[in-house]
């Protein structure tokens, strides 16, 4: 059973926090500032390889942590970098955040590479500190906390040529006569209940991969059948072959129109793709007329062909390779445009927030003053003092005046709290 969807959750390493530290050595006098910075938290990466060929791995929900940095230690020591974890999935795999489904890496070739999640930086030790103006600075960061988030995973099959139509249209049968598939078929309906692939070389000397997926009836878009299943599939494939039967057993406009339409409703500009339009089953009584009526009503040609007479498949196969030619990539469902791992911040967030949580208690807040409480090493003096300066240069005291704030009163950032004194 093909395993095409999973969700995972990521945890890139903390970065080592620096480390205060000061020289004790005989044979020098006034020991200076020796503290190491902490080591960078380690990174997940995932990689897009061929021995993977399904998510079956990451079909139970789970978690990748890389290691964190070592902590900075005296003599000038530097912490050690976290080992960075690296993924295997299948080719054509979709990476999606999960909160709002924003596509953020699209691993289409083997050996592609995408940073999933970043691991924190480390902290400087107190030894980076020093300067002309402080000879002994007592004052040292924090690693940052490295990126966590959870992912949906969705594989889409890395096809030139995805076969589309009803239930029972020969789409098996079409896969096994023009490739080295040997796909199950049968005169009943969704006899294929999975993607199957085949290739071919074309006049060109080139590889072509051709997807056979699973028969679409009417509300596969919404929901209905096997279909929505698959049809994430068709989305990497630049070129769709149509499949039409014209035996009778359903009127071939009514078919045709019938999975045009689904095809738009799933929502990743399906229908755009190029179309080569194939009437199958020339080999049963009165296709023909059925072909010139159909052609007449849809306005372009049908490619005739009986899988059972092996006729008309190489004229189909032309017609493929001449089209795939120019034919161009289109964006993955969520992919807003061209460009790959590319985010725009429509709406930027406020620098901080502050909140009266009861009388006498504010709490602050945002990005900004929850990083630097973090990265400090609010043990010290030096570090207050240093957090201190940052709150009043991006305004959090100004404000905290115009709320009406009293000496006394309690200030809250995150586990930190300490009272205010004009």
């Amino acid at each position: 059973m093909l395993i095409d969807r999973a969700t995972v959750e990521v945890r890139a390493g903390k970065g080592g926090d620096g480390a205060i530290s000061f020289l004790h050595d005989k044979n020098t006098e006034f020991g200076g500032p020796d503290g190491g910075n902490g080591g960078r938290g380690g990174s997940i990466y995932f990689v897009a390889a061929e021995d993977v060929n399904s998510l079956f791995a990451f079909k139970h929900s789970r978690v990748f942590i890389a290691p964190d940095g070592g902590k900075g230690r005296k003599a000038l020591m530097h912490g050690k970098d976290g080992e960075d974890v690296i993924v295997k999935v299948p080719v054509g795999t979709s990476v999606y955040r999960e909160e709002d489904m924003r596509l953020i890496a699209d691993l289409d070739e083997p050996g592609a590479k995408a940073l999933i999640a970043e691991g924190g930086r480390g902290g400087r030790g107190n030894a980076s500190f020093k300067s002309s103006r402080r000879r002994i600075p007592r004052i040292a960061q924090n690693g940052r906390e490295g990126e966590r988030m959870r992912l949906r995973l969705e594989l889409k099959l890395a096809a030139d040529i995805a076969l589309v139509g009803f239930p029972n249209a020969g789409k098996t049968s079409f896969l096994n006569l023009v490739t080295n598939a040997r796909a199950m078929t049968g005169d009943y309906p969704f006899t294929t209940i999975s993607p199957n692939l085949g290739t071919f070389v074309g006049e060109d000397y080139h590889r072509y991969v051709i997807a056979d997926m699973p028969g679409l009836i009417e509300g596969a878009s919404e929901g209905k059948g096997l279909g929505i299943s698959f049809l994430r599939h068709i989305e990497r494939c630049r070129l769709i072959v149509h499949l039409v039967a014209m035996d009778g057993e359903r009127d071939p406009l009514e078919a045709y129109e019938s999975i045009r339409k689904e095809l738009a409703g799933y929502g990743a500009r399906l229908e755009e793709r190029p179309e080569v339009v194939v009437a199958s089953k020339m080999d049963t009584e009165g296709a023909k007329e059925r072909l010139s009526s159909f052609e007449k009503a849809i306005g372009k040609k049908a490619f005739p062909l009986s899988s059972f007479e092996r006729t008309g498949y190489e004229e189909i196969l032309e017609e493929a390779v001449r089209l795939l030619k120019d034919a161009p990539r289109f964006p993955l469902k969520g992919e807003e445009s061209e460009a790959r791992m590319v985010f725009s911040l429509e709406k930027e967030e406020p620098l901080f927030e502050i909140a009266r949580e009861s009388p006498g208690i504010f709490r602050i807040s945002g990005k900004g003053p929850e990083e630097k409480a973090k990265e400090w090493n609010l043990t010290t003096d030096q570090g207050l003092a240093s957090l201190f300066r940052y709150l009043e240069k991006i305004g959090v005291e100004k404000t905290l005046r115009e709320m009406g704030i009293q000496d006394g009163d309690e200030v809250r950032l995150l586990s930190f709290r300490f009272d205010y004194v004009s």
